[in-house]
């Protein structure tokens, strides 16, 4: 699945096209290195999220293309 659209399904970011410029921009990052919207995301993989100086880390757990909201939390677990 995209990075854009896996940040939107699991509701890391509400929107798909804040997501995207979040991606373009170059504040997320995975496993490491900055990615690009369209950069497809695993199960396993660690995805870092900065903004301003708050850096979120969070663990791929699960790859759906639906989920209901209060199953989102599912996709991924918050290690910082």
């Amino acid at each position: 699945m995209r990075l854009d659209k896996y940040l939107k399904v699991s509701r890391l970011i509400k929107r798909r096209t804040v997501a995207k410029e979040a991606c373009d921009s170059g504040i997320i990052s995975i496993n490491g290195k900055v990615a690009k919207s369209s950069t497809e995301v695993k199960e396993g993989d660690i995805i870092e999220i900065r903004f301003g100086s708050k850096l979120t880390k969070a663990k791929v757990t699960e790859i759906k293309e639906h989920v209901l909201k209060n199953e989102a939390k599912e996709m991924y677990e918050i290690i910082e």
